[in-house]
């Protein structure tokens, strides 16, 4: 897959944070799509300010990111959104409760 990768051969990957690994070599990519943003450190999200100048790059996270959250809803970064849950996923179940050592035990 990397030499794939490096010779052109691969149109669109997906991924986590190990496609912006220094032996991952990218060669007319046309969609990168790194899923786990919040895993990202500063260097990762330099490297992908780098790859964004010649790939189109949708990275994904079910985590709320205070950064990317205000970029995007300033105009400074685009926002895409899923608003429908994958086939028979459950539905959350939240429950408040006084704190109790065996709850967290």
């Amino acid at each position: 897959m990397l030499e794939d990768l490096e010779k052109g051969l691969v149109d669109i990957v997906v991924g986590t944070h190990r496609l912006l690994s220094k032996d991952v070599l990218f060669h007319d990519l046309g969609l990168l799509i790194v899923d786990e943003e919040q895993r990202f450190g500063v260097n990762h999200k330099e490297k992908i300010k780098k790859i964004k100048s010649d790939i189109d790059v949708l990275a994904m996270s079910a985590t709320p990111i205070p950064r990317t959250l205000n970029l995007s809803l300033t105009g400074i970064r685009d926002i895409s959104l899923i608003e429908t849950p994958p086939k028979d996923r459950l539905a959350i179940h939240t429950v408040v409760t006084p704190f109790s050592p065996k709850l967290v035990a």
